[in-house]
C-alpha cells in the first residue's frame, strides 16, 4: 500500500473524481458530451472516444491533485495511456491523483428490494494486475431499492466478502451499497443500510481500512458514526442522478463526506468546446463540488 495515497485520501481536501462508466453506461455518457451514437461502430471505437474524453478531463490543467483527491477508473481506462504513460502512473506522478479501479461486473436481476453484484470471475488476476500499475483500491457497486431487511443485509454482505478478499490482495476497497434516489422507502432503507455497515465495519482488524461510497441521506449528517468510524479510510457521496447543483446543496449539509460524482462532475462539457471553453467549464464543476466537499 502506497502510504502517500494513503494519507492524501484520509485527511487530504478534495472530491473523487468518478470517470469509471463502462459498457451499458458507455453510450449515454458520449451522448451528454456531444458525441451521438451514430458517430462511432462497435465497442472499440466507444470506447477509444470515451477514453479520449477522459484522457481530456485529467489532462486539463483545472484537474488536479489540489482539488481532487483520487479517479476512479472501468478496467478498459487502466488498461490505456494518458499522455504516453500507464492511465494510473498519470494520475498519480503527474497529477497526484490516486488511482482506484471499478472491478464490478454489473447488477444481477432484483431480488428482495435489491440488486446484488453479479460475480466477479477472475478478479484476483485482476487485483494482481491492478496493483502492478499502481492502482491503491478498488470500487464495486450494488443498489438496495426497498427497505427489506434480507436485502440490504444480503448487500452489505456480499460488499464485505468481496471487500475482504480485495484486502487480502493488499487493496483497499469502496464499499457502494448505493440506496436509489427513487426509492420511495430511501429513509427507511438508509437507516437499515447504517445499521449493517456499523456491525460489519466491528468485523474488520486493526490494519484493514474501507472506503464507503454512498448516496447522499435523507438525513443530514446521517453517516456521522461511518465518517467517524476508526476502519472507514474515507465517505464519499454518488450524485446518484441528482443534478450537479442539487447534490452540491445536499453533500454541504454532510460533514466530513466528500463527493464521488460522475455524471455531475461533467456535466456541461462537450466535445465541441475549444480547449478554453472545456477548462473553464471543467473548472466550474471542480470548483464547486471541491467547496461541497469541503465541509
Amino acid at each position: 500500500m502506497n502510504a502517500a495515497q494513503f494519507e492524501k485520501l484520509q485527511s487530504g481536501s478534495g472530491f473523487i473524481a468518478a470517470l469509471d462508466q463502462s459498457g451499458g453506461s458507455t453510450p449515454k455518457a458520449l451522448r451528454l458530451y456531444g458525441i451521438e451514437e451514430s458517430e462511432y461502430s462497435g465497442d472499440e471505437e466507444m470506447f477509444a472516444l470515451m477514453h479520449a474524453m477522459r484522457a481530456r478531463i485529467v489532462m486539463s490543467k483545472s484537474f488536479g491533485g489540489d482539488r481532487i483527491l483520487g479517479a476512479i477508473l472501468f478496467e478498459n481506462t487502466m488498461d490505456r495511456q494518458i499522455a504516453g504513460r500507464d492511465t494510473a502512473d498519470y494520475l498519480w506522478n503527474v497529477k497526484q491523483v490516486v488511482p482506484i479501479l471499478k472491478v464490478d461486473k454489473g447488477l444481477a436481476d432484483e431480488a428482495d428490494g435489491v440488486q446484488l453484484m453479479k460475480p466477479i470471475s477472475g478478479l484476483d488476476a485482476l487485483l494482481a494486475r491492478a496493483s502492478d500499475k499502481g492502482i491503491f483500491g478498488t470500487k464495486m457497486r450494488s443498489v438496495i431499492k426497498l427497505a427489506n431487511q434480507a436485502g440490504v443485509r444480503a448487500v452489505v454482505s456480499q460488499q464485505f466478502e468481496v471487500g475482504k478478499q480485495i484486502l487480502a490482495a493488499g487493496l483497499v476497497p469502496i464499499i457502494e451499497p448505493e440506496v436509489d434516489i427513487k426509492s420511495p422507502e430511501k429513509a427507511e432503507a438508509e437507516v437499515m443500510l447504517k445499521a449493517a455497515i456499523l456491525a460489519a465495519l466491528d468485523q474488520l482488524a486493526d490494519d484493514q481500512w474501507v472506503m464507503l461510497k454512498l448516496t447522499l441521506p435523507n438525513v443530514d449528517d446521517f453517516y456521522t458514526e461511518l465518517v467517524d468510524h476508526p476502519r472507514v479510510l474515507r465517505v464519499v457521496a454518488l450524485s446518484g442522478g441528482y443534478t450537479r447543483d442539487d447534490a452540491n446543496a445536499r453533500l454541504a449539509r454532510n460533514h466530513g463526506v466528500v463527493a464521488s460524482f460522475s455524471r455531475a462532475l461533467t456535466e456541461g462539457l462537450s466535445a465541441q468546446q475549444t480547449d478554453d471553453e472545456f477548462d473553464a467549464a471543467l473548472d466550474r464543476s471542480i470548483a464547486s463540488i471541491f467547496a461541497a466537499s469541503t465541509t
